[in-house]
């Protein structure tokens, strides 16, 4: 009983959003607006139970202090901070995005700040792992490490002003071979996708239930 409800849930939920998308008539129009107003709900409960496990773990982290519980602290306060500035800005303001806000004082001189710095530091990464992927092993890696090179140099100056080659050849390269290649990743996706919801609703896949 205990795995039959949700199952049933899951599959009448599943069979009217379904319904209610290739049928935009009445009632199953507004059972769809319904049911996401639901999902809105639910969603924002599930936001809350998922705070209250970050911070729960977080603080036995900061009890126990293992290796770099000095972190944990600083995620809790950054939290709380946060939401405390959050709610002055609303009752002050009306908004917490308001441009006075201490919300989006924090914002814009800590978030913005460090989201700049973590991208700055991605970039080391990816130049990290372009130079592995890039080695001319074999035949396939040689095409590639050929294509990254006409397609970086088609787009940065010094590849336009060396010659009109490379900004075509990376037009080409972009227009036909990698977005045949993207079109074909997606279209797997998709499949994937509606495979996957297939199996949940009929029930094949359970894992959700675990």
């Amino acid at each position: 009983m205990k795995r039959a409800v949700p199952l049933a849930i899951t599959f009448l939920t599943g069979f009217f959003l379904v319904v209610s998308f290739f049928i935009p008539h009445e009632p199953f129009g507004e059972l769809e607006q319904r049911l996401l107003i639901w999902f809105a709900i639910v969603s924002g409960f599930t936001m809350l139970l998922g705070v209250d496990n970050l911070v729960r773990a977080h603080v036995r982290r900061v009890t126990r202090r293992p290796a770099g519980w000095g972190h944990s602290v600083a995620l809790i306060v950054g939290l709380v901070v946060t939401v405390v500035l959050g709610v002055i800005g609303f009752v002050r303001y009306g908004s917490p995005f308001h441009i006075q806000s201490p919300f989006m004082f924090l914002y814009t001189y800590s978030i913005i700040p460090l989201q700049a710095t973590m991208f700055a530091l991605l970039a080391f990464f990816i130049a990290s792992a372009s130079y592995r992927a890039f080695r001319a092993r074999n035949t396939v890696a040689t095409l590639l490490l050929v294509s990254a090179v006409i397609v970086m140099l088609g787009r940065v100056p010094i590849g336009s002003a060396s010659s009109h080659v490379f900004p075509a050849a990376q037009e080409w390269i972009m227009n036909y071979p990698q977005l045949a290649a993207k079109r074909g990743i997606q279209i797997g996706a998709a499949l994937g996708a509606v495979s996957m919801s297939l199996r949940i609703l009929l029930g094949i896949e359970r894992s959700y239930l675990s």
